[in-house]
């Protein structure tokens, strides 16, 4: 069974939450201490986020890092078994 939900990249809830605290990409990325470049190419959903950035999103927003972190996980996982589509049956090996 394939998961066919609308994939959103994490970095479109970052650029939301941007918006809402009126920092710009620049700013945010100063106070975080990454290049401008990283965090914008991230708001474009065109690069992933790393374990550093999601302790550098947690630290900005006031939030566990390790939500950044997983929403990323979660998003490379549906999009890579959306990418699979459907695959033959594979049975379980049993240990003996």
């Amino acid at each position: 069974m394939t998961d066919f939900i609308e994939l959103t990249h994490p970095g479109e809830q970052v650029k939301d939450i941007l918006d809402e605290l009126h920092l710009t990409v620049y700013r945010a990325a100063k106070l975080m201490g990454i290049p401008a470049p990283r965090l914008d190419r991230i708001t474009k959903s065109k690069r992933s986020i790393t374990p550093d950035t999601s302790i550098r999103l947690g630290l900005l927003f006031g939030q566990s890092p390790a939500f950044w972190h997983n929403l990323q996980a979660d998003y490379d996982f549906r999009k890579a078994r959306q990418e699979m589509g459907e695959l033959p049956q594979i049975a379980p090996v049993k240990t003996a």
